[in-house]
């Protein structure tokens, strides 16, 4: 249960022909939605709804921040906005000092802790639901309706089990790979590599329109950290 694994919530939701169904982590500082349809909507997502409802109330948003692991789509989304995209190391520690060194007040993770630093100082679930809530209300649209043009980018996430005391960054293949990959992707996508901070694991992700591409670049990524 909760916003980790919220299939339950989105099988519940659909048998008690619910509008919505509030999912939330343990301690109540994550948050995910889900919708009449039984669809779930993700922290980038609901991130990206607060702002939108700021704008469409006529309030001033000079920015926004998410974290390394924010989908490109709500970057692009924000960008057209005219609303400018920060990005913080993951963590909502790092989102709050990139929003308290800046001066802005909105920020979040994909995982649903939400910022909104004019109505809670940390992380609450039910605040950030009610925000989403009164957007809809506001609106009178749904969740569905208010993100109809925000369709996030595939993301293929691979996780490589590194040797001790291998130095990544020093792989000139991999170098060579991540900079012909990005070449290929353009606009449309993005190449994201980092170390565990947990477990001898490098995490490859990469992002693209077609689910297809990030598939396969990932796999060359993948490729070139091993032989390397």
């Amino acid at each position: 249960m909760g916003a980790t694994h919220p299939q339950a919530l989105v099988e519940t939701v659909r048998a008690q022909q619910a509008d919505y169904g509030v999912a939330l982590d343990g301690d109540a500082d994550r948050l995910q939605l889900v919708d009449s349809s039984g669809r779930l909507f993700n922290g980038d997502e609901l991130l990206y709804l607060m702002v939108a409802d700021r704008i469409a109330r006529d309030e001033d948003v000079p920015g926004c921040v998410g974290t390394l692991m924010t989908n490109k789509a709500v970057e692009v989304a924000l960008k057209e906005r005219g609303v400018h995209f920060v990005r913080a190391k993951v963590g909502d520690r790092y989102v709050l000092e990139e929003l308290s060194h800046r001066g802005w007040i909105l920020g979040g993770e994909s995982s649903g802790h939400l910022l909104a630093l004019d109505k809670h100082t940390t992380g609450d679930g039910l605040i950030s639901a009610l925000q989403v809530l009164q957007a809809c209300v506001g609106s009178g649209k749904t969740l569905a309706e208010l993100l109809a043009g925000v369709n996030l980018y595939p993301q293929t996430l691979l996780n490589v089990r590194l040797q001790p005391g291998t130095d990544w960054t020093a792989n000139r293949r991999l170098a060579g790979e991540i900079q012909a990959v990005e070449t290929e992707l353009g606009d449309g996508g993005r190449v994201l590599i980092r170390a565990s901070g947990t477990e001898p694991l490098l995490r490859v992700m990469v992002e693209a329109v077609d689910p297809a591409v990030s598939s396969a670049c990932a796999e060359r990524l993948v490729e070139a950290v091993q032989a390397g």
